[in-house]
């Protein structure tokens, strides 16, 4: 997991609170807001589902408390809808001043109907997807009709909300009415998402239907069968995060890798601006070498002597498994654990210097199986002769040529 705690300032000069979730292996080809549910945080186990679920496909995620929640500064009862347009905007210029513009914006139930109006806002947000959202933000009425009286007459009341109090004042209300969230979508024209439960009990599915029937193509509509409001059960908000991931693949630009173009069955290219991340070819595959963040790299992939140790791990276990299905022998399974550092020779005469150290690889193997005293004794001795073991253990030499 590479994730970050960020600040960034709304309009009132207010401190938001956020994380920002980063791919754990390259640098992320777009990024995305995700806006919460009503009186939510960012916290919500779903909004982190999701996050993952878009961060593993590449995307960079940020997710925030709105104003008066979470980590963030002000008072709830101070906020309205409007604030939170306005909230998801000062978001977007954060990422645009510190990393990359957004493309993508998502919001959950009251949040994708935010999201709707922050991006007819936004250039360059080209994709949203709304789940389980209101077509009305005045839907929230809904969840405070037994108070709605009382914020009326006295101007505010205290409301409970999912079990905690909150203070509604009628600002909020009137915020509310004055929202054209129909003319918004159907004047959108960005590709739109829309993610609903035909079993939601808060926010129906016909909210879903007006939502569609009011934008433009493109638009696509997913349910979300069997889940809840809240996406409480883990595989729903993953499932969520995949399906808006894939979808908007089709309308974010994801730059292609360029793949190394080498005749020889092992290659790396490292250009001046990537550091210590360094692309790989090895035979028909593709992958990253890297440092850890320590040594100043990224750590999108494991180290040169990771790589290392993972062939002498590899093929230690292929050699056994190989000797085993010839001898015979009940070896189910076989794990090769391998540690390197430098170590003072046993026989070193003078260790107190530290030029007297040498490469160590600890190598570990445990096996499952029905096996007796002299077959794992042997089987050990076996593991000495793979070939990477014996490399290592002979005079190697490196000629190094120049291709023109």
């Amino acid at each position: 997991m590479n994730l970050h705690k960020v600040n960034f300032q709304n309009q009132e000069d207010l401190m938001l609170a956020g994380r920002l979730e980063l791919p754990a292996d390259q640098q992320p080809h777009n990024f995305a807001i995700f806006a919460h549910c009503f009186t939510c945080t960012k916290n919500l186990l779903a909004v982190k589902n999701v996050s993952r679920a878009l961060t593993a496909a590449g995307f960079g995620v940020l997710r925030f408390d709105f104003t008066g929640l979470g980590e963030s500064e002000g008072d709830f009862e101070n906020t309205n809808f409007s604030g939170n347009v306005e909230d998801l905007l000062a978001a977007a210029q954060f990422l645009e001043k510190e990393y990359k513009a957004p493309t993508l914006l998502i919001g959950h139930s009251l949040g994708g109907t935010a999201v709707i109006m922050a991006a007819a806002k936004l250039a360059s947000v080209k994709a949203l997807a709304t789940i389980n959202s209101p077509s009305d933000p005045e839907h929230v009425k809904h969840h405070i009709e037994q108070d709605i009286a009382k914020i009326e007459r006295e101007g505010k009341a205290q409301v409970n909300l999912s079990g905690r109090p909150f203070t509604i004042k009628k600002h909020f209300l009137d915020d509310l009415k004055k929202q054209p969230i129909k003319d918004v979508v159907g004047n959108l024209k960005k590709a739109l998402l829309i993610l609903h439960s035909p079993q939601d009990a808060i926010v129906s599915v016909n909210n879903a239907e007006e939502i569609y029937t009011a934008a433009h193509h493109p638009k696509s509509f997913v349910s979300l069968d069997g889940a809840d409001h809240l996406l409480s059960h883990k595989e729903d908000s993953i499932y969520t995060g995949n399906v808006i991931a894939g979808w908007s693949s089709r309308y974010v630009t994801i730059p292609e890798t360029e793949q190394i173009s080498s005749t020889h069955e092992v290659a790396a290219s490292l250009t001046n601006t990537d550091g210590f991340t360094t692309d790989l070819k090895l035979g028909k595959h593709y992958l990253t070498a890297d440092e850890p963040t320590s040594f100043g790299g990224k750590d999108y992939g494991p180290t040169p002597y990771e790589l290392v140790s993972s062939g002498l791990a590899a093929c230690t276990a292929m050699t056994i498994q190989m000797y085993a299905k010839r001898k015979k022998w009940d070896v189910q399974n076989v794990q090769v654990d391998i540690s390197y550092n430098k170590q003072h020779a046993t026989d070193c005469e003078n260790c107190e210097d530290e030029n007297t150290k040498i490469d160590t690889f600890v190598r570990e193997i445990k096996f499952e199986g029905n096996l007796d005293e002299k077959q794992l004794k042997r089987l050990l001795q076996i593991a000495d002769k793979c070939p990477v073991h014996k490399t290592l253990h002979s005079e190697t030499q490196i000629l190094t040529k120049l291709i023109s």
